[in-house]
């Protein structure tokens, strides 16, 4: 096993638990502020999570578009963050 390989399966432990714990949290505090915040939390580290895991199509596509695709998910997933984030703040 690699580096590289507990790395990856590490920060999956790591997302999952994060997705677990904030969609329980989703159910228990449905609506108001607080749904929207962990809404956009969710969304957040779903984005990241799809972001970090693009690698698995190393085999198939050009190291460059797998780069690429890694930093437009990445750059969507903070841009939807601060949007989001701002937008709570405001009302």
């Amino acid at each position: 096993m690699t580096a590289q390989m507990i790395i990856s399966i590490f920060t999956l432990v790591i997302y999952l638990i994060i997705i677990f714990v904030f969609n329980r949290a989703r159910i228990k505090y449905a609506g108001g502020k607080v749904g929207k915040v962990i809404n956009l939390i969710l969304i957040t580290v779903c984005l990241l999570f799809v972001a970090d895991y693009v690698t698995i199509f190393d085999p198939i596509m050009d190291v460059e578009i797998l780069n690429i695709i890694k930093a437009l998910f990445r750059t969507t997933a903070l841009s939807f963050l601060a949007y989001g984030g701002a937008k709570i703040a405001d009302s």
